[in-house]
C-alpha cells in the first residue's frame, strides 16, 4: 500500500468507522460464539501473496465482527466504561503514523515533554497536593502514563520495597541478613475489595499482603489498619506498603483515607497508594472533591483516563511525590541509553517497566483540549444522573434491592432471594445478547453491576436497560426451575428446624435442667392414666389423690403401653391455644418397639427429679420418627407438634 492507496483506504476507513459507530446499536452487545470459533474460518498459514485491501476488509464483517464484545454498545453495563471519543481515535491515528519510541528525553522531546505537561494539566483539575505536580516550585513529585492501574501499583510497591529494604540495612538488627531474608520480613496491606492486581503485584515484589476486611460498607478503616500493624509488628514484620481504593471495582467505595493517613504516619517508612482507576477522573467535578479527603497524606495515586474521560486504551495516569524514590527502584542506564541532558530532563524509561513508550499523551492533550475541563464534567455529571435514574427504578419495584451507596455511575442491586436466582437471571439476560452486566459479591451476597459506559448514554437506554432486567425477572419466576428451587428451598429450611428441635427434644429428656416450665390443662374425665411406675419405677399409687405434671416427649405418648388400650389422651402444647387429641392404636408394631408400646424403664432406674421417663436417646430419636409419619395427625397439626418443645398432661387418680 502506497501514501495515495493509503489516502483511499484512510477515508474509506474513517467512514467504516463512522458507520460502525452510527449503528452499533443494531448490533448484539456479546458475540453468539464458543471458543475457538474463529480457527476454522482462517487459513492455518499466512499468506506467501498480498491479498487485496477489500477482500481483508469483507472478512472483518463476517469473522472479526461476530466475535466482538461492543464495549462502545449503549447496551453494555459490564465492568467500567472503555473510554472513547473521536479526537482520542485522532490522537491515537497521529501518535501511530508519528511512531516515536518514547523511552528518554533525547529518543523524543515532544514525547517526554507533553507527558509531563498534561499530567499536570490533570492533577491540578483533579486538586492533587502541589507536592504531585512537577512544575510545582521545589517539588520533587511528578506524572506519568502508565499502561494500566496494575502497573502504577507494581512501580509503587518496587519503590517502597526498595526503601523499606536500604532502611532495614541501615538497622544494626538487620545488617547480617541478605535481601532474600529482609524481603521475607517486609508486609503489605490491602482492602478485600482492592482490585485482584495487589495481590498479583504483591507474588511479582515476593512480599507477603495482608488482606484486611472492609465494614459492612466495603469501606477499609484505619482501626482494622491499626489492629493488624500492630499484630504483625509483634510477630517481628515490617509494614511497609498499603494499598487503598477509591472506587473499588465491585461496589465503587472509598476507603476512608482520613483515618488510614494518620495511622501511616506513624510507622517511619510505610508507603500509603491511593488506587483510583476509576473514580479519580470524576474528581475534576467541584462537587466531588470530598471524595478524595485524606489525599494529603498519599504517596502516590492513579487514576484511568481510558476508564471514565473518554480517552482510549491504554493511559493510566501516576502521580508521585517523590519521584526519586520511585527512579531509584528501577533505574538500569546502559551506555546506549545514556544523553548529555539526562541530569536535566526527565527520563521515563526509570518510572516504568517497559522501555518502549508510545506516545500516549497525545490523545489525552486532544481530548482536554477539544472537550475542555467543562466538557468533561458534563459527561462525568450525565453517567451519575443516569445511575441514580437506575438506582430510582430498582427502589420502585419491590422484587429488587440495591446493594451500594451509588454516587457514581455504578449501581449494584439484586433481585430478593437467593444467589442461586440472581445467578440465573444474570445468564439469562447475558445469554440473550440484549444487554451485558457482570457480577460481584458485596457484603458476601452475589449482586449484579449495573455500569454506566457508553459515551452517549442516555435515559433512554437506562429505560430499556431495566425493562429487559424486569421482564427476564418475570419469566423466570414463573418458570418451573424457580419455583422448584425456592420449594428447595424451603423444604431445606424445614428439616433444618426439625433436626434442632428434635435435637432439643431428646437432650430436654435426658438433662432435667433445661426443662421449661408447665403449664396446665383442664382436667379430663374418663378413665385414669396409671403413670407413677413409668415415670419414677415405684409402682401404682391409685389413693393419692393428688395433681402431678410431667413433661415427656411426644414420641413416647405416641405409642400406648398396651396394644388393647383404647384410652383417649387430651394434650395441650406450650405457646399453643390447639387442643390435640390423639388416640392409641393397636395396629402392630412400630420400629423400635415390637409390640407398638413405648420402650418400658427400668425398675432400678433412678428418676430425673420424678418428671422423666428413663428412655434412651436412639429410641427417642425412632420414635419421634414414626411420630412425625403418624397418618391419623393432620399436616398442620404435625407441624404444631414439631414446634412444641413438651408436651404436659394432668392426670388424675
Amino acid at each position: 500500500m502506497d501514501i495515495e492507496e493509503f489516502r483511499i483506504r484512510g477515508k474509506e476507513m474513517v467512514e467504516y468507522i463512522c458507520e460502525f459507530m452510527s449503528n452499533i446499536h443494531n448490533r448484539r452487545v456479546t458475540p453468539d460464539v464458543g471458543p475457538g470459533y474463529l480457527r476454522p474460518l482462517l487459513p492455518s498459514e499466512a499468506p506467501q501473496q498480498p491479498e487485496a485491501w477489500e477482500d481483508i476488509m469483507k472478512d472483518v464483517e463476517s469473522k472479526i465482527m461476530p466475535g466482538i464484545t461492543h464495549w462502545q454498545h449503549p447496551r453494555f453495563h459490564a465492568y467500567f466504561p472503555a473510554g472513547n471519543s473521536f479526537p482520542s481515535i485522532l490522537g491515537d491515528m497521529l501518535s501511530d503514523a508519528i511512531g516515536c519510541i518514547g523511552f528518554s528525553w533525547a529518543a523524543s522531546p515532544a514525547c517526554t515533554e507533553l507527558e509531563t505537561i498534561v499530567c499536570d494539566w490533570f492533577g491540578k483539575a483533579i486538586g492533587l497536593p502541589k507536592d504531585f505536580l512537577c512544575f510545582n516550585e521545589n517539588s520533587k513529585g511528578g506524572g506519568v502514563i502508565q499502561g494500566s492501574a496494575s502497573e502504577c501499583i507494581l512501580v509503587c510497591m518496587l519503590a517502597a520495597r526498595a526503601q523499606a529494604i536500604a532502611r532495614l540495612k541501615e538497622s544494626s538488627a538487620h545488617t547480617h541478613l541478605d535481601e532474600t531474608a529482609l524481603l521475607g520480613k517486609l508486609m503489605a496491606y490491602c482492602s478485600r475489595e482492592s482490585h485482584s492486581s495487589v495481590e498479583k503485584d504483591a507474588m511479582i515484589s515476593f512480599v507477603k499482603l495482608r488482606i484486611l476486611e472492609p465494614d459492612e460498607k466495603s469501606v477499609l478503616r484505619g482501626e482494622t489498619l491499626r489492629q493488624a500493624i500492630e499484630a504483625d509488628t509483634a510477630e517481628g514484620f515490617v509494614p511497609f506498603f498499603v494499598s487503598t481504593t477509591l472506587g473499588t471495582t465491585a461496589c465503587c467505595s472509598f476507603d476512608n483515607l482520613k483515618e488510614i493517613g494518620p495511622i501511616c504516619k506513624k510507622y517511619p517508612g510505610i508507603w500509603l497508594h491511593v488506587d483510583a482507576a476509576y473514580a479519580g477522573n470524576a474528581f475534576i467535578c467541584p462537587e466531588l472533591k470530598y471524595l478524595m479527603a485524606g489525599i494529603e497524606y498519599a504517596d502516590s495515586f492513579n487514576t484511568n483516563t481510558n476508564k471514565f474521560l473518554l480517552t482510549n486504551f491504554d493511559c493510566s495516569c501516576l502521580w508521585v511525590k517523590d519521584r526519586f524514590k520511585l527512579t531509584s527502584a528501577l533505574v538500569v542506564d546502559p551506555l546506549y541509553l545514556q544523553h548529555t541532558h539526562a541530569d536535566t530532563a526527565i527520563d521515563y524509561r526509570h518510572w516504568s517497566i517497559p522501555l518502549s513508550r508510545r506516545f500516549r499523551s497525545l490523545k489525552l492533550w486532544f481530548v482536554m483540549r477539544n472537550y475542555g475541563i467543562s466538557g468533561l464534567q458534563s459527561y462525568i455529571r450525565n453517567h451519575c444522573q443516569l445511575a441514580k435514574r437506575f438506582e430510582a427504578l430498582v427502589r420502585k419495584d419491590s422484587r429488587f434491592e440495591i446493594c451500594n451507596d451509588v454516587v457514581l455511575g455504578l449501581v449494584c442491586f439484586r433481585a430478593k432471594g437467593s444467589d442461586k436466582l440472581n445467578q440465573k437471571l444474570l445468564s439469562t439476560i447475558n445469554d440473550s445478547g440484549k444487554i451485558h452486566m457482570v457480577p460481584a459479591r458485596v457484603n458476601q451476597r452475589y449482586t449484579i453491576r449495573f455500569a454506566l459506559a457508553a459515551p452517549n448514554a442516555s435515559a433512554h437506554d437506562v429505560d430499556i436497560a431495566w425493562s429487559i432486567i424486569t421482564d427476564y425477572l418475570a419469566e423466570l419466576l414463573e418458570s418451573k426451575d424457580v419455583m422448584d428451587e425456592l420449594a428447595d428451598i424451603r423444604e431445606k429450611k424445614r428439616k433444618a428446624t426439625l433436626e434442632q428441635r428434635r435435637s432439643f427434644f431428646v437432650r430436654m429428656v435426658s438433662d432435667p435442667a433445661i426443662q421449661p416450665g408447665f403449664t396446665k390443662t383442664p382436667n379430663r374425665t374418663g378413665p385414669k392414666l396409671d403413670t407413677q411406675a413409668t415415670i419414677g419405677g415405684i409402682g401404682t399409687n391409685s389413693n393419692t389423690g393428688t395433681h402431678s405434671w410431667i413433661s415427656w416427649p411426644l414420641a413416647y405418648l405416641m405409642n400406648s403401653r398396651d396394644g388393647t388400650d383404647t384410652n383417649e389422651l387430651s394434650l395441650r402444647f406450650r405457646h399453643l391455644d390447639t387442643m390435640v387429641r390423639l388416640k392409641t392404636s393397636g395396629a402392630g408394631s412400630r420400629r423400635g418397639s415390637s409390640n407398638g408400646c413405648s420402650p418400658e424403664p427400668s425398675p432400678t432406674a433412678s428418676p430425673s427429679r420424678g418428671r422423666s421417663p428413663n428412655v434412651t436417646t436412639s429410641s427417642l430419636e425412632i420414635q419421634l420418627k414414626n411420630f412425625e409419619r403418624e397418618e391419623t395427625m393432620r399436616e398442620g397439626d404435625v407441624e404444631k407438634m414439631e414446634s412444641a418443645l413438651s408436651v404436659f398432661i394432668y392426670y388424675k387418680d
